[in-house]
């Protein structure tokens, strides 16, 4: 039996965690938790990271909605060893980042295309056509372009500077912690849950945008 301080059998792993016990087989069976250390053939225990990896693996499936193909490949980019901190955060945000399919036709892609590059340019962006962002980015565009909604489209600079502001402000608090490790793990949970966090805040906004400036609240008739 371990003497490793924090050490727990998968009873209390699951105690803890909320997560049942089949569930957490499935997970060491698919590769999203690693191994606990065995004490006997059929016993193992696992220690508080396995605890804190299994809290990841719920935010990331069940708040995240994150299939487990997905997730395999968010914390894969975690815990691959190597590359700068730079080049890792990138791979997580990379592995999180929604893939959109729109039925638009080839002019609106065209366009959405051309604005996308100039929005890079025009704020300094590093161009990566590759990335998951950019393509979602076109897809999104497009599809506003081919449903006639040009001047929603035409906001996308305004977008751009919240969003500049807001990213700062995330990527100073992430590297705060100082660990890597954790680092890496709040870009993960930062960017899934925060893209959830921004929709809901975002329609609270747009309510009280609405209530002060449609004409019933203005009074006019």
């Amino acid at each position: 039996m371990s003497n490793h301080a924090g050490s727990m059998r998968i009873a209390e792993l699951s105690r803890r965690s909320g997560v049942p016990i089949p569930t957490i087989k499935y997970y060491l069976r698919e590769g999203l938790l690693a191994p606990g250390e065995l004490t006997s053939p059929n016993q193992a225990r696992y220690a508080e990271a396995h605890l804190q990896r299994l809290k990841l693996i719920r935010a990331l499936i069940d708040v995240g909605h994150l299939s487990i193909a997905a997730t395999r490949d968010v914390l894969a980019s975690v815990d691959e060893p190597g590359g700068t901190l730079h080049e890792r955060l990138g791979k997580v945000q990379y592995a999180v980042t929604p893939v959109l399919q729109v039925d638009a036709d080839e002019r609106s892609l065209e366009r959405a295309a051309r604005e996308a590059e100039a929005l890079a340019h025009r704020r300094g962006w590093p161009l990566k056509k590759e990335s998951p962002a950019w393509t979602l980015l076109t897809q999104v565009l497009a599809a506003l372009y081919s449903l006639g909604q040009d001047d929603l489209a035409g906001l996308l600079d305004d977008y751009a500077e919240a969003a500049e502001k807001l990213a700062e402000t995330e990527v100073r608090c992430v590297l705060g912690r100082g660990d890597e490790e954790s680092v890496l793990e709040g870009v993960v949970i930062g960017t899934t849950l925060g893209d959830t966090i921004l929709a809901a805040v975002r329609r609270l906004a747009e309510a009280d945008a609405s209530a002060r400036l449609t004409p019933e609240a203005s009074g006019a008739t």
